[in-house]
């Protein structure tokens, strides 16, 4: 058969078992939830969180921070904030935890994520802290990247999830 003629009848039934083997992987990946928030949705949600909180002072802004039904959350994104010696002062996603002493905090990995914001925080006025945590969204542990900024005694901040 001449090599057209081969080709003709080849790349159709290449392509037939190239979709059907990624059939399953096209079904899969339907059942899994929405993709993460980007680092783009954290830094534009920690940006007006830092302008709310400059604008209004701390009272108002940290109460805004704290509704979990609030402007300040999005998605699996939130506003956290932590005095400057570890406390939380605003959690989007539990204001149970204002007031708790989060300095020893660690992450799965047993790595102190709250002195390194504390630290990054106090060294340079902010920056980003990488660390691993549970997604309640889909309830698996994955890296998770916070991005955050000191505004006076407070440091604010807002994670996504990496992976």
């Amino acid at each position: 058969m001449p090599a057209p003629v081969v080709l003709r009848r080849l790349i159709p039934a290449v392509c037939a078992m190239a979709l059907a083997a990624f059939a399953p992987v096209a079904a899969h990946a339907a059942e899994r939830p929405a993709a993460h928030a980007s680092s783009v949705d954290a830094q534009a949600l920690l940006t007006r969180a830092v302008a709310e909180l400059s604008a209004v002072g701390p009272a108002k802004a940290l109460a805004e921070f704290n509704d979990p039904h609030g402007s300040f959350q999005t998605r699996e994104l939130y506003v956290f904030v932590f005095s400057m010696s570890g406390r939380y002062e605003a959690s989007g996603a539990d204001p149970r935890l204002v007031g708790v002493e989060a300095i020893d905090m660690t992450d799965a990995e047993g790595k102190p994520f709250v002195r390194d914001m504390i630290a990054l925080a106090k060294a340079r006025a902010g920056g980003r802290v990488d660390y691993v945590w549970l997604n309640r969204v889909d309830n698996r542990v994955e890296h998770k990247r916070s991005l955050v900024q000191r505004v006076g005694d407070h440091i604010v901040g807002v994670g996504y999830y990496a992976g």
